[in-house]
């Protein structure tokens, strides 16, 4: 959408070609149907949320920053609220009011849409990308802008130039199939490794599922290979029936899930990382001088949220009959390095179905920073997710799409 809508304010003739029955559909998902459109970060932390060729974002982040993302929509009627961590959503909290933005930006640039009009291929000749093919469709008249050279082929629309946004992988439902990728292979492109991010891991302790539904707030995650650190980071995470999930694992998901395809992973959980190993020892002596005929499992509740209790009881080790007056100091001490390191093994990852983009995709070293445009087939753009960018939650993967197809619309020469 918005690569054509700024293909048609640069003054094209525009056409969008969308398979489904409404445009955004993946929009509307974003966010949990809220849609985090951008991060109103500064520019350092914009590219510091990059995971993936950052450097190659360079010329279109500036060239479309988030605060213009912020402007274009407001301009358009979908007015903006910032949300902890700088997420950007819709006033209203609906997604909708940000597709209703961008029909009314297409509209205005005289783009025209079909809905129901699934593009099966390119049409490359001679090195050029002169139009697309169109599936299931009887006739399409086009013409390729060649001189005096006009055509009427079935299925076929001819144009000066084609801008491939088809996304990714990760909610096929949506239309997501991967189609851009096998376009650009065809047309002599390479696309790199295609792999699931910002999507939950599978764990292999039987206790996640008793944990399912467990959602923690301000805890440390860290993961490792054997000792080596391959990712820290601090915020909330829940606990599902297969594993882990929420914000902090999901953004770990893009930096370890290469790894984890070869090995397991071990996930150590802070649960108090605002304390020091001696201060959590403080406050549980407190906790327990409180209350010293009370007995283990019953002493916990001030601590940790009550579906947490069971499985820290089983792993301390400690009698939970026990009254906390006759607990040790080893079986405390115990208890706080469990409570500073909760460990699980991560297994894998969840599959593209609950992937909320996909990692990898066409080369960049193939593309113009500036335009978007193909370095190997003349007239031929990408845009977005079938690119091989990515970046972590909150906003920065919707900034990678809208300014990169501000750049595609506007390189179109």
């Amino acid at each position: 959408m918005m690569a054509a809508a700024a293909a048609g304010m640069s003054g094209h003739d525009v056409a969008l070609y969308e398979k489904n029955e409404k445009l955004g559909k993946k929009v509307y998902i974003t966010g949990k149907g809220r849609c985090n459109v951008t991060n109103a970060c500064d520019m350092e932390e914009l590219f510091n949320g990059i995971v993936t060729n950052r450097k190659f974002l360079f010329s279109s982040f500036y060239g479309f920053t988030n605060v213009d993302m912020m402007d274009f929509l407001e301009r358009y009627g979908c007015r903006l609220k910032t949300e902890r961590g700088n997420r950007v959503f819709p006033v209203s909290d609906k997604s909708s009011d940000v597709i209703a933005a961008m029909t009314r930006a297409l509209k205005e640039a005289g783009v025209k849409v079909h809905l129901h009009a699934e593009v099966e291929g390119l049409l490359i000749e001679d090195g050029r990308c002169v139009g697309v093919r169109l599936k299931g469709q009887e006739s399409r008249v086009g013409r390729d802008g060649r001189e005096g050279r006009n055509t009427a082929v079935a299925g076929e629309v001819f144009a000066d130039h084609v801008i491939v946004a088809t996304g990714g992988l990760s909610y096929p439902a949506t239309g997501s199939t991967g189609d851009g990728y096998g376009w650009a292979e065809k047309s002599g492109h390479k696309v790199t490794e295609l792999r699931p991010a910002l999507v939950p891991f599978n764990v292999r302790e039987e206790e996640a599922k008793a944990l399912q539904g467990l959602s923690l707030k301000n805890i440390q995650i860290t993961i490792r290979k054997e000792k080596k650190v391959l990712y820290e980071e601090f915020g909330e995470m829940l606990f599902t029936h297969f594993g882990v999930s929420g914000p902090v694992i999901l953004s770990a998901s893009s930096f370890v899930g290469k790894e984890l395809r070869r090995n397991p992973l071990s996930l150590s959980i802070d649960l108090k990382p605002a304390l020091t190993a001696e201060q959590l020892d403080e406050r549980i002596l407190r906790d327990f001088a409180a209350e010293q005929n009370r007995q283990f499992k019953n002493s916990l509740s001030k601590l940790l949220p009550a579906k947490l209790i069971p499985v820290i009881l089983t792993r301390s080790g400690i009698n939970p009959d026990k009254p906390v007056n006759q607990i040790t100091r080893e079986e405390r001490q115990r208890l706080v390095s469990l409570l500073k390191d909760f460990t699980l093994t991560l297994t894998g990852l969840r599959d593209f179905k609950e992937a909320i983009i996909t990692q990898g995709g066409v080369s960049v070293k193939e593309i113009n920073p500036s335009t978007m445009e193909s370095k190997r087939v003349k007239g031929l753009s990408f845009a977005g997710e079938v690119l091989d960018l990515d970046g972590v939650t909150g906003g920065y993967n919707l900034q990678i799409a809208w300014s990169t197809g501000w750049s595609a619309g506007g390189g179109v020469e």
